[in-house]
């Protein structure tokens, strides 16, 4: 989660999305597309973003998923 006084801007980037995930900007609009991860937010006619604090708890997610598969 991010913190209050954080100043990193509140939207990111598809690069920096993919950047931190790992995944590339075409899987992540696939995923988003199909539910499995969040929607961008729409800019403008041609300019997505992805808003930071989802995409670190999707992230979060996927780390408390791979840790409740090993117990």
């Amino acid at each position: 989660m991010i913190a209050a006084n954080d100043n990193r801007p509140v939207l990111m980037s598809p690069k920096e999305a993919a950047a931190e995930t790992s995944l590339s900007r075409q899987l992540l609009t696939l995923m988003s597309r199909e539910g499995h991860f969040p929607l961008p937010v729409q800019l403008g006619e041609r300019r997505q973003a992805y808003v930071r604090a989802e995409v670190a708890a999707w992230v979060n997610d996927r780390i408390a998923a791979r840790a409740g598969r090993a117990a």
